[in-house]
């Protein structure tokens, strides 16, 4: 059974409805290194699907956390994992390295 054009076409457009948007250039990044973090204040925009690139490029591992942003990631010494955020209201979003208390905290600020 072949499929006409308008069905194909019909079909593209619903699947490509069904895929999370993603802000194509935001994808922050921030380093964990024992202790410290880097940078301590990100910016996206706000209501906008975005990832934040985490990179532990410390001996121990890391863990990305986030109250408010409800999100929660073990980061291995020397791996890099993705944080994937849903849309924000404006705002100021703190994160941290839970398995260094003593690190400063970070800032998510969307506009």
């Amino acid at each position: 059974m072949k499929m006409g054009h308008c069905t194909a076409l019909a079909f593209a457009i619903s699947f490509a409805v069904a895929i999370p948007a993603y802000a194509a250039a935001v994808a922050p990044s921030i380093e964990f290194h024992d202790g410290k973090v880097t940078p301590l204040q990100i910016e996206v925009p706000a209501n906008t699907r975005f990832k934040i690139i985490v990179h532990n490029t410390g001996r121990t591992a890391s863990e990305f956390e986030s109250h408010r942003l409800h999100k929660e990631k073990v980061v291995a010494a020397g791996h890099t994992i993705s944080v994937e955020v849903h849309p924000l209201a404006p705002g100021k979003y703190d994160f941290f390295d839970d398995f260094h208390e003593n690190a400063p905290r970070g800032v998510v600020i969307a506009k």
